[in-house]
C-alpha cells in the first residue's frame, strides 16, 4: 500500500510515517517510480508504534523494542529496560485513576450526589 492508504488506514499523517521512516521503526519499499510502498503488516507495526508513543517512550527505545515484537527474544538488558518502562506506566495509570476519582468525587458534591451525575464506582 502507497503512503497515503497507510496513513488513511492507521489515522497517522504522512508526516509522522515519514518520520518513523526516519527513525528506522518504519521500513518502506520503494516502486520503479519511487514512491513508498508498505506490506499490509505496516498497519499493525504504526499501531503498535503509536501506542508505545502515547505511553511515553522514546523512539530509541521503540526501536529496540520492535525486533523483540517480531522474534519474541529478548535480551536480559532489554527485558530489564522494559520492565522499567512497564513500571513507569503502571504509574501513569494510578496517578490517572486517582485524578479520575477526585474529578467524580467533585462531580458528585457538585450534583449533590444525585445518581445520575455520580458515576458508579
Amino acid at each position: 500500500m502507497r503512503i497515503g492508504e497507510l496513513a488513511a488506514n492507521t489515522g497517522v499523517s504522512v508526516r509522522a510515517l515519514r518520520y518513523y521512516e526516519e527513525q528506522h521503526l518504519l521500513r518502506a519499499e520503494r516502486s520503479a517510480g519511487g514512491q513508498r510502498t508498505y506490506p499490509d503488516s505496516a498497519v499493525d507495526r504504526v499501531r503498535l508504534i503509536q501506542q508505545l508513543y502515547g505511553a511515553g517512550l522514546s523512539s530509541k527505545t521503540i526501536l529496540s523494542l520492535l525486533p523483540c515484537v517480531e522474534t519474541g527474544e529478548v535480551t536480559p538488558d532489554l527485558l530489564g529496560r522494559l520492565t522499567a518502562e512497564r513500571d513507569r506506566i503502571d504509574g501513569q495509570i494510578d496517578e490517572l485513576v486517582a485524578t479520575r476519582d477526585r474529578l467524580d468525587a467533585v462531580i458528585c458534591h457538585a450534583a449533590k450526589a444525585e445518581s445520575s451525575g455520580c458515576p458508579a464506582a
